[in-house]
């Protein structure tokens, strides 16, 4: 195999490794094994399980998304749906997720290394679907993306990643919908009390 080859078949080994036996179990020679290269293949290019498992798994999540342009924020957040209800159903990463994810809990350096890879993808998914729907109009100047991603991919995400319920897509119009509404409410500028007002509570 060419070199680049072989980074390609160590990255899908680890993946493959990660949904079936789980980070705790995974071996740089089961890895080597199913990718058919040596170890010293991988510990050419990683220099422990960790340094490896964190590197393929990190660019996997910030892997940027084909988001084009509706013409309206939910038709945009109907299409990031479809499109993050695919992968988060997939069999490997329905698999992979939630035992990166307890791993996660007991390794700071993975906990930090995945929110940080995460974080960036949702800053750039979040940032360009809010500049979208201000210069719309559907939100007001000033909208804060890194606020918005919370409401945008926290309930797909907590209903496929986490909780693990099965989806019907034809509830994804109706989610859309509502995170719609849950922003505009969100990017209102708070109400300030006028000076001299003096709110009272009770009779």
């Amino acid at each position: 195999m060419l070199r680049g080859e072989i980074t390609t078949a160590i990255r899908r080994a680890v993946m493959q490794e990660l949904a079936a036996v789980g980070y705790g179990r995974l071996s740089i020679e089961a890895v080597a094994r199913r990718a058919g290269v040596s170890k010293t293949a991988i510990y050419r290019r990683w220099s422990s399980k960790l340094e490896l498992v964190l590197e393929v798994v990190s660019a996997a999540a910030g892997k940027r998304l084909p988001l084009p342009d509706t013409g309206t924020l939910q038709g945009d957040l109907e299409m990031l749906y479809m499109i993050m209800a695919r992968a988060l159903g997939h069999p490997l990463a329905s698999q992979i997720i939630p035992d990166l994810l307890a791993e996660a809990a007991r390794n700071p350096q993975m906990a930090q290394t995945l929110e940080a890879a995460l974080r960036l993808n949702q800053r750039t998914v979040g940032g360009l679907l809010i500049d979208r729907a201000v210069q719309r109009g559907e939100l007001p100047v000033g909208a804060d993306p890194d606020a918005a991603i919370d409401f945008i991919v926290g309930p797909l995400y907590w209903r496929l990643a986490i909780a693990r319920l099965p989806l019907d897509p034809a509830e994804l119009p109706r989610m859309a919908a509502a995170v719609v509404e849950a922003l505009r409410v969100a990017c209102e500028p708070p109400i300030r009390d006028e000076p001299g007002v003096q709110l009272t509570v009770g009779p």
